[in-house]
């Protein structure tokens, strides 16, 4: 009795999804499972259309990151729904489109690499969210740095806005970038190249208004020196031994140079 009421509610329901399908989609005869019926309307000239209309809309996808008033979360639920509707179930072609939604520039590129691996739809889901975060993190004309020197107390003295010279995101090696005082707006740099270090000879930077603040990154420990500066990386600056008194207080001299990272790269 009890297989027999579970057949008469799967006919009862069957027929009612048939009744809902548009009259103009010709169904064959014999339909008596769910299986068949899919099949059936998958057979149809219109779910190709369906498909190929879905599969347009990813290629038109755009991932628009939170901080520009877009929502990772929907993004993602839209694109695995495309994927779907347009039946992309090959990871290698699910990874292509994804790409696809970013911007074209190194960040993609370096997304990209990190794509390579993935070998199912949930480890995409996973490292696509990692390259969300990351993104929000990089650092863009008039981020707001925080250079804090050993044994010093947080406060606005210690606030720079990272100021890029034409370019919105900050990389290393090949953008130049301005260190612009946030309580004074004045930039850090040099004003005068006969100001020298009284020890080393090294050539003093200020801070102020009109000084060559122009600062670029030839090196970084990341591979090949590649990649975009992001929250909480390290500015490094060289240490040695030498020493100088201001007013009776000694303090260590810390450099900035164009050569390779070394030991001494440590004090921040």
């Amino acid at each position: 009795m009890r297989s027999y009421k579970t057949a008469v509610v799967i006919f009862c329901e069957k027929n009612f999804a048939i009744s809902l399908i548009n009259p103009t989609i010709k169904l064959p005869s014999g339909i008596d499972s769910f299986e068949k019926l899919r099949n059936a309307l998958k057979e149809d000239f219109s779910f190709t259309v369906f498909k190929n209309t879905n599969k347009r809309k990813l290629q038109l996808l755009k991932y628009i990151p939170d901080r520009q008033g877009g929502e990772t979360s929907e993004f993602f639920s839209n694109f695995r729904q495309l994927c779907y509707n347009a039946e992309i179930n090959d990871i290698v072609e699910q990874k292509n489109f994804l790409y696809l939604s970013l911007s074209k520039n190194h960040f993609s590129s370096e997304s990209y690499k990190k794509m390579k691996n993935i070998n199912s739809t949930s480890e995409l889901i996973e490292l696509f969210g990692k390259i969300a975060i990351d993104e929000s993190n990089l650092i863009r004309n008039g981020s707001i740095a925080q250079l804090v020197f050993a044994n010093t107390l947080l406060d606005t003295d210690a606030l720079w806005n990272i100021i890029t010279s034409g370019n919105e995101l900050a990389s290393y090696t090949d953008t130049n970038i301005y260190l612009r005082h946030y309580n004074s707006s004045n930039l850090l740099g040099i004003k005068y190249n006969y100001y020298k270090s009284p020890v080393t000879e090294h050539t003093k930077v200020c801070c102020s208004s009109n000084s060559n603040g122009l600062w670029k990154y030839n090196y970084s420990k990341l591979e090949n020196y590649q990649g975009y500066l992001k929250s909480n990386d390290i500015i490094n600056l060289s240490s040695h031994d030498f020493q100088f008194t201001i007013n009776n207080d000694t303090f260590q001299e810390v450099v900035c140079h164009n050569e390779r990272l070394g030991g001494n790269d440590e004090v921040v």
